[in-house]
């Protein structure tokens, strides 16, 4: 499922973040609506307390979802134990594909997460063809 993770640093000895793409193969994963409750069911606040986002934008005629979230983000494997993380932002895309659709998300601290959303974007855009 997890197919490559990168580190993002930190400025000047500040904490980083990772980017972590997965894919599923064909029809699987879950989907685009069960990818974005997953994500946003992985911070410790919900409904209005959770500052977050959900936008579709069409990239050379193929729909990708981003996803944005902050809050204290709830870090560790689903069903095992959590950690909490305060004052942490995800950025999702989900990027359709003939094979499926590849899901990358960051996640790390909220300056971070601000400072780094348009390459972002602009990542998860280039992965249209």
């Amino acid at each position: 499922m997890r197919k490559a993770q990168l580190g993002v640093p930190g400025a000047e000895g500040k904490a980083g973040g990772e980017v972590v793409f997965f894919h599923f193969g064909s029809n699987n994963g879950g989907g685009v609506k069960a990818n974005v409750d997953r994500w946003l069911g992985q911070f410790q606040e919900k409904g209005e307390a959770l500052k977050s986002k959900v936008e579709e934008v069409t990239v050379r005629g193929q729909a990708i979802t981003f996803v944005r979230a902050q809050g204290t983000y709830l870090s560790g494997m689903p069903g095992g134990q959590r950690t909490p993380v305060p004052d942490t932002m995800l950025l999702g895309a989900i990027v359709p594909g003939s094979e499926g659709a590849v899901f990358i998300r960051f996640t790390g601290p909220t300056a971070l997460g601000a400072a780094s959303e348009a390459a972002f974007r602009q990542m998860a855009e280039g992965a249209i063809p």
